[in-house]
């Protein structure tokens, strides 16, 4: 009983975890070398896990046009979204960083209407208020006076760049989901073409599963391809000394463990506990629980990092989740 609720529930407490150890790498090494270092270790699990469920270490089913959606979809959800992410934990933290991932919601409803012709319902134009109304209570105080000076009403209390890396992060997120979902149905109409069904055991395959559950470990796969080539292609460009980076980061333990520990969590175990949970509940009620990672990481932000929460910044959290469960009622 609830069984899919449960693992909704454990699903956000995983990814509650791959932000808080993605934190604590970003600061120590920086954005660009744990990103280039997480997208090495996301494609070993994948192969690793591809070769034992599909007989090959590689999406061997996909066509042109899935890679073409996939691959876009890895540039704008991993290369720009997870760049802002991670740049976002170092200026603003994961806690405030994932309240800012509620916006994926909106983002993908706007681009699935403008790009799939999907239906907005009048519930999500609320929920788009309503999340931002959240989001504005936790980031936003009153301003202060002083003698001599004028002030305005409000003032922003996170720094304004980090401010920006948090948009950018949620609305690539969910933009990128929308190109996801493009390529995954592109992916199962070629696996259809080669007479072949979700349901079909693949030839060569280690353990015998139907072919329908490797789908989202290759279709992440094919964008993690895009993500390690963006990544290092960012490294080049904006570091001077991006081979320096990445050895040190390699020689940083800590980093190191964090880094593997937020891909682990995330992509890899995050992905398949997702998938368990889609089969014993809801769509909905999976979404509405995955959304709680921005409440979850209230209190373990608080004790690791010593972060002074306010009443307010916790009302405001858990506004900003509603808002992003109405996309899913």
């Amino acid at each position: 009983m609830f069984v899919g609720e449960i693992l909704s529930i454990g699903v956000a407490i995983s990814w509650t975890a791959t932000a808080l150890f993605a934190e604590v790498a970003s600061k120590r090494i920086g954005s660009l070398p744990l990103n280039v270092t997480r997208m090495v270790i996301s494609l070993v699990l994948f192969a690793a896990t591809l070769w034992v469920i599909i007989g090959a270490p590689y999406p061997r089913f996909a066509d042109a046009t899935t890679w073409m959606w996939l691959l876009l979809s890895g540039v704008v959800g991993y290369v720009i979204g997870d760049y802002c992410l991670f740049q976002g934990y170092i200026l603003i933290g994961s806690r405030f960083g994932q309240l800012f991932m509620s916006l994926s919601a909106p983002a993908a409803a706007i681009t699935g209407r403008l790009l799939l012709g999907e239906q907005m319902r009048p519930l999500a134009i609320v929920g788009m208020c309503v999340t931002l109304t959240g989001i504005a209570m936790s980031i936003l105080s009153k301003g202060t006076k002083k003698e001599g000076e004028t002030t305005s009403a409000i003032r922003l209390k996170l720094p304004f760049k980090g401010v920006l890396y948090g948009c950018g992060a949620g609305i690539c997120q969910g933009i990128g989901l929308v190109l996801s979902k493009s390529g995954m149905e592109a992916y199962s109409s070629a696996i259809a073409a080669q007479g072949l069904t979700g349901q079909s055991i693949p030839s060569g395959a280690l353990i015998p599963l139907p072919l329908e559950l490797s789908l989202p470990f290759a279709g992440t796969m094919i964008r993690t391809f895009m993500g390690l080539a963006g990544f290092l292609l960012l490294l080049m460009v904006f570091s001077k000394d991006g081979k320096m980076q990445l050895q040190r980061a390699v020689h940083d333990r800590k980093a190191m463990g964090c880094a593997f520990g937020s891909t682990f969590l995330g992509p890899f175990f995050g992905v398949s506990l997702s998938l368990l949970a889609v089969q014993h509940t809801t769509s909905g009620i999976a979404q509405t629980l995955f959304a709680l990672t921005p409440i979850l990481i209230i209190a373990p932000a608080a004790l690791l990092f010593h972060q002074r929460v306010t009443v307010r910044e916790v009302i405001g959290a858990v506004i900003s989740v509603a808002g992003a469960c109405l996309f899913f009622l």
